[in-house]
């Protein structure tokens, strides 16, 4: 894959990703199932067991989300609850379904704040474990239990702005997932820079799959539209407001670098799209969105935008896979890209991100798998984070499955176009970034070139 991206332009690179992303997949499993099932590296190895070696992978990965009262389906605390899924759980691993991160590793930047993703290593363990009957192992070797917290906590430090839901939303105990899309007004009476944003489930925690949060500011044109500021304004992205924070279970809060922050505007509302999932009772759940300001006055030397790289039209023909569609946005000033969330709805399947640079060169800065139960966002680490100069040009490049065999479309007969429902489509990259002058890019390339093992190209 590095080799037709660095020969052949990384149009193709985001051609063969998408034809190849079952060969890989597949290509991937077998080799790390023959690495663990080799005897020669199972000569060269202890017998991996459940105590020693797969419990801690457990603790460190998984269980954050695979512990009783949450919305996962099992519990994978304890040998006794884990034994009964090894199967499950290896068959899961090896495709890297789980945990959820979807970033092909073989394309563009791999470097992520928030990377949950296990290590070939990790996976190998874990077959070896399974292929070798599942073992338990000394129950001295097993590691401490991990301990989580009764409920979650402001890690951003107490917050200066709290906002809620103005009621309860009630799940019904048998009811089919849901998207509810709220929007709230705070009550804000001045501008403010955010230091540090953070959501939180006030109740309901266990049904609770995801939540997003949008910034609505005051003038109508922004309701409907990301912040364009600095681009060439050309796309209307389809979303209520702008990107501000998300919350999956064991995710922390986030905290701005210093000297960077978020502005929000005196009269924004706030806007909570949540995914919802029933457990077999009424639960009524509520959220708090937290902000942490900094000090009246104080104007940070980035200021932090988000918007989307966004398809004009989408239009899925019945039973039809593979079908493509393209967005692109210009960057008006340098800038250093944050972060890359694909977004689109039941039929999405696939999304890459490329830099088309004032020189002609195309560089692809991040592919990724989309499943819809998933909404991540990938979070570029702070030495690897793209620098873009002025006049960058992003393409995004989304991929949709119309058929059968995609497991959340509910009607592969249908002609599906754009819209705001879950049943519509959209096809679209959210992307966060904050514009540099003109020495500070330059600095920051500069020290970028002196270290290129944390780019992912020369420039």
């Amino acid at each position: 894959m590095r080799w037709i991206w660095k020969f052949r332009g990384a149009g193709r690179v985001a051609f063969s990703f998408l034809m190849s992303t079952t060969f890989v997949s597949v290509l991937a499993t077998t080799a790390m199932a023959a690495q663990a099932a080799s005897p020669n590296t199972q000569a060269s190895q202890e017998q991996a067991t459940f105590t020693r070696d797969v419990a801690p992978i457990l603790q460190n990965r998984c269980q954050v989300c695979h512990r009783p009262n949450t919305f996962a389906p099992m519990s994978l605390m304890t040998y006794e609850e884990t034994r009964p899924w090894a199967k499950s759980i290896k068959q899961k691993v090896l495709a890297r379904e789980m945990p959820p991160w979807f970033i092909d590793k073989n394309v563009g930047v791999q470097q992520f704040s928030n990377d949950v993703s296990l290590t070939d290593q990790e996976i190998a363990t874990i077959a070896r474990w399974v292929d070798s009957g599942a073992p338990k192992g000394d129950p001295a070797a097993m590691p401490p239990p991990r301990q989580f917290p009764v409920a979650e906590t402001w890690q951003i430090g107490q917050p200066d702005f709290i906002v809620t839901l103005p009621k309860d939303v009630i799940v019904a105990a048998k009811a089919p997932d849901q998207w509810p899309d709220i929007l709230v007004d705070p009550g804000l009476a001045e501008d403010r820079y955010i230091q540090g944003v953070q959501i939180i489930p006030a109740k309901g925690f266990q049904v609770i799959h995801h939540i997003r949060t949008s910034i609505v500011e005051p003038a109508d044109e922004t309701r409907n539209s990301g912040q364009l500021d600095g681009t060439d304004g050309s796309l209307a992205v389809g979303e209520q407001g702008v990107f501000l924070n998300e919350y999956a279970i064991g995710k922390k809060g986030d905290v701005f670098p210093e000297g960077s922050g978020r502005l929000i505007k005196a009269g924004t509302k706030i806007n909570f799209q949540m995914h919802l999932h029933a457990i077999g009772k009424d639960t009524p759940i509520n959220v708090a969105l937290g902000l942490k300001f900094y000090p009246k006055g104080y104007v940070p030397q980035h200021v932090i935008s988000s918007t989307t790289v966004s398809a004009p039209e989408v239009d899925l023909r019945p039973h039809t896979d593979n079908i493509r569609a393209d967005g692109y946005l210009t960057l008006k000033k340098a800038a250093r890209l944050l972060s890359f969330q694909p977004h689109m709805h039941n039929r999405g399947k696939a999304e890459c991100l490329e830099a088309i640079y004032p020189t002609g060169r195309v560089e692809m800065l991040s592919c990724a798998k989309f499943r819809f139960n998933w909404h991540i966002n990938y979070v570029y680490d702070d030495l690897a984070a793209p620098l873009l100069p002025a006049g960058t040009v992003l393409h995004s490049i989304m991929w949709h499955d119309n058929t059968a065999a995609n497991p959340f479309n509910p009607d592969p007969d249908a002609q599906i176009t754009y819209g705001q429902r879950t049943i519509d489509e959209m096809a679209s990259a959210w992307i966060s970034w904050y514009y540099m002058s003109d020495d500070d890019f330059k600095k920051e390339t500069n020290t970028r070139r002196a270290n290129r093992g944390t780019l992912t190209s020369s420039r």
